[in-house]
């Protein structure tokens, strides 16, 4: 009885430690049959973002990720040999490897917290990173596979998502009356080439002097009104001597422009004054020379085949607005002598003035003066005959004005 009292406890700690070693025994088969396809697994965590690279470093060259060994890995992995499905979300297509030390990325050569496989670039919201502080100029964009690239991940826009025909992000609108009536509005001011009517007179010497016979009078004026194109021209022009009339004339004319400042005139002449009166018919020129020579330039034929002609040339100097110095010539020739009007074949006569004005207003000037006036061939002769002299200077005030 004290033999089975003294083996009892021997016998039951016996048993405990038998049935200790057949439990450590079966635990690596119990967990090989377990269906760890049902356990879900934590995700790993996400890499950390590259640290900000400072402005003035430059970017350091990339260190190959340590792996670790075979033997290792399977000392930290307590899943090794086990056949584990992996997600459908996983299988993602991975890009070219890119070289993010020729990009200008700063990477941590490795770390605890470096994943072992390839970065997902796809997957990562590029639009969180701070794009400014990279040093793009050192990337070689040419070694990087773009195509594979998942640009709309990235939050990029690129310029080709665009079909060819398709319309301006910002369309252009559509032109309206109302902008055509802002950028072509009705001009109010004169117009070249009209219809409309329009005239002019210039009395452009109203002058006297003090002859041997008395007080003198000289006048010229002309005039038009017509259209831009077609004009009826009047001008008219004389002495008078102690109120009587020694010579003038008056023109009437059809002008037409021909050319840029130039107007063709044709029209009929009428002379009167001290002896009978003639009529002539005339055809010439009216306008303005290079340098603004004002031009007139007429040849004409009259009763009994006497021809004519006549040139008279200005020439205004500014100097000043308002104080201008004004240069006149003026020649006359006839085709045969006409004692009743003391006129001789051949140059009749010369006339040159030099008048100073100032214009109060453009309307309306008064000047002073000097002209000379000569006679010629046998217009001088019969000056002569008259007891007149053929040669006479004055001194001339007068007025000048046009409406």
């Amino acid at each position: 009885m004290n033999v089975m009292n003294s083996t009892l406890p021997m016998l039951r700690a016996r048993a405990l430690g038998l049935a200790i070693a057949l439990a450590a025994g079966s635990a690596p088969a119990l967990a090989q049959e377990i269906d760890h396809s049902r356990m879900h697994m934590p995700a790993p965590k996400p890499a950390p973002a590259p640290p900000e690279k400072p402005a003035a470093k430059k970017p350091a060259a990339a260190q190959p990720v340590a792996r670790p060994a075979a033997a290792d890995k399977q000392a930290v992995d307590p899943h090794a040999g086990h056949v584990m499905p992996k997600p459908a979300a996983a299988v993602v297509p991975q890009p070219a490897a890119l070289d993010h030390a020729a990009m200008g990325h700063d990477m941590p050569a490795s770390g605890p917290d470096m994943p072992a496989e390839p970065m997902d670039h796809p997957g990562m919201d590029h639009s969180l990173m701070d794009h400014s502080s990279m040093d793009h100029s050192s990337m070689d964009h040419g070694q990087m596979d773009h195509a594979a690239m998942g640009h709309a991940a990235m939050g990029h826009t690129m310029g080709n998502d665009l079909p060819a025909n398709a319309e301006p992000r910002e369309p252009i609108p559509v032109v309206t009356a109302a902008d055509r009536a802002a950028a072509f509005p009705d001009v109010v001011a004169h117009t070249v080439h009209d219809n409309s009517i329009h005239w002019f007179a210039l009395l452009d010497r109203l002058e006297t002097w003090d002859a041997d016979e008395g007080s003198a009078l000289a006048w010229e004026a002309i005039g038009w009104v017509g259209t831009d194109l077609d004009r009826v021209w009047i001008r008219s022009e004389g002495e008078s001597i102690d109120g009587s009339t020694e010579s003038a004339n008056v023109e009437l004319f059809y002008g037409r422009a021909i050319a840029r400042w130039w107007d063709g005139v044709v029209g009929i002449r009428h002379d009167f004054g001290e002896g009978p009166s003639q009529t002539f018919a005339g055809i010439g020129v009216i306008g303005m020379a290079p340098y603004k020579f004002e031009v007139e330039a007429t040849v004409y034929i009259g009763q009994g085949g006497q021809t004519a002609a006549s040139v008279e040339v200005e020439y205004d100097t500014l100097l000043t607005n308002r104080l201008i110095l004004q240069w006149l010539a003026e020649a006359e020739a006839y085709g045969k002598d006409d004692p009743s009007r003391g006129i001789g074949s051949g140059l009749g006569k010369v006339e040159a003035g030099l008048r100073l004005r100032y214009e109060f207003t453009r309307r309306f000037a008064p000047y002073i003066g000097i002209v000379r006036e000569r006679a010629f061939g046998g217009t001088a002769d019969f000056r002569r005959g008259e007891g007149h002299a053929i040669d006479d200077t004055r001194f001339v005030a007068g007025v000048r004005f046009w409406f």
